[in-house]
């Protein structure tokens, strides 16, 4: 039997977490898990893209190969002075550890480091563990998971199946796992008109109406019902812009952007080309130019019920008791990248302190976690193997 250190989860996390690694900056937190990972027996490679830094770490070369994806980037502390404490110094009071990072998701990635040198201290698996961490995945997302995806699809790498460990508990650790997530479309659109003065509309051109009944026109669909496991897909306007601090003058311009959530209805390509066609006819109608621009970060997915989310959801109730809610809800991550290799499943601590000032778990609710994560480990094994 290989000899594996054991790792406390606990001491982990606050290594990570004392390196203030806020997107795009990494601040060693690579190297503290690459360290890790070595010691267990991975083999280690960065995959650094533009500024990001990336890890593919993988212990064997047989299949199957569990992957546990996450990343190591975390949202800025905010107004460090309103912290009980500094926010990368990982204090533990009363038992609950206090740092930017805790729980979305420096404390996720200890915890599955922690299950893995467990399950491997009791012997080698039938099969391959491999890890995909990226630093952006709280910045745009473009030279992250979805450019090691890439790269690793190009070079005929395998995973089987995919473990995400974002905060995806809701009240109680193992309350809730993402079997799947809706798309996600960014959209800006810009009308020019002609500046002038109010007084004198005929020698101006105003670009707000035809902005404005754009957006009623857009709004005004319903893009759909629902679809099984998802709620309806919704569109919301976030902001509208003329940049005119006069209350005499006709603007020149008028921008407005806005995001659809989208189920499987649709797909980002189908969404685009119908938001295309209408400014097409608002341009023609209005003789204005509308400039169009998207950014579409992803289509939904989802992972159907099977023996792998079975596997997910009976190692959470035989350690915690609780049955998960299988379910779609929240925004997106970079599940939303991976599926394209395999099925992806998300569970994570509980993240009601996710991004906020004292974002904090209990030392307890991680070392649960690990309990999760080798149980977890043990049952993909015995299925898949």
């Amino acid at each position: 039997m290989t000899t594996v250190s054991r790792v406390d989860p606990v001491l982990l996390a606050c290594d990570l977490i004392r390196k203030p690694s806020v997107t795009p900056r990494d601040a060693g937190a690579m190297d503290v898990l690459q360290g890790v990972l070595a010691d267990l027996g991975f083999s280690c490679r960065r995959m650094p893209f533009g500024e990001i830094e990336n890890l593919y770490a993988r212990r064997g070369t047989a299949g199957p190969n569990l992957c546990f994806a996450g990343h190591t980037d975390v949202v800025p502390p905010g107004d460090t002075g309103s912290w009980s404490a500094d926010p990368f110094e990982a204090r533990i009071v009363d038992g609950v550890l206090i740092g930017r990072g805790a729980v979305d998701m420096k404390g996720g990635i200890a915890a599955w480091t922690a299950a893995v040198a467990e399950v491997l201290a009791e012997g080698e698996l039938p099969g391959s563990l491999s890890y995909l961490i990226t630093g952006d995945e709280e910045g745009v997302a473009l030279d992250g998971t979805k450019k090691v995806v890439q790269q690793l699809i190009a070079e005929g790498e395998r995973i089987d199946h995919c473990v995400v460990g974002e905060p995806t508990s809701a009240a109680v650790l193992g309350d809730t796992v993402k079997v799947g997530r809706r798309g996600s479309l960014n959209v800006w659109i810009t009308v020019d008109g002609r500046q002038g003065h109010v007084a004198y509309p005929e020698r101006a051109a105003n670009p707000i109406p035809t902005l404005i009944h754009l957006l009623d026109r857009l709004q005004g669909r319903r893009l759909d019902e629902g679809y099984p496991a998802f709620p309806p897909s919704n569109l919301e306007v976030t902001t509208i812009d003329v940049g005119n601090p006069a209350t005499n003058v006709i603007p020149p311009r008028a921008t407005a952007r806005f995001n659809i959530r989208f189920n499987p209805s649709h797909t980002g390509a189908g969404l685009i080309a119908w938001i295309e066609e209408e400014c097409r006819l608002a341009s023609e109608a209005s003789g204005r130019k509308v400039t169009l621009e998207t950014l579409h970060s992803g289509d939904a997915f989802l992972t159907e019920p099977g023996p792998f989310v079975d596997a997910v959801m009976g190692a959470v109730e035989a350690v915690t008791g609780v049955r998960p809610d299988p379910n779609t809800k929240g925004g997106t991550s970079d599940a939303r990248f991976i599926r394209a290799m395999c099925p992806v499943v998300e569970l994570g601590l509980v993240g009601q302190t996710m991004h906020q000032i004292d974002e904090r778990v209990p030392e307890s609710e991680i070392r649960q976690l690990q309990a999760v994560y080798a149980q977890l480990i043990r049952g993909y094994f015995k299925t898949f193997a």
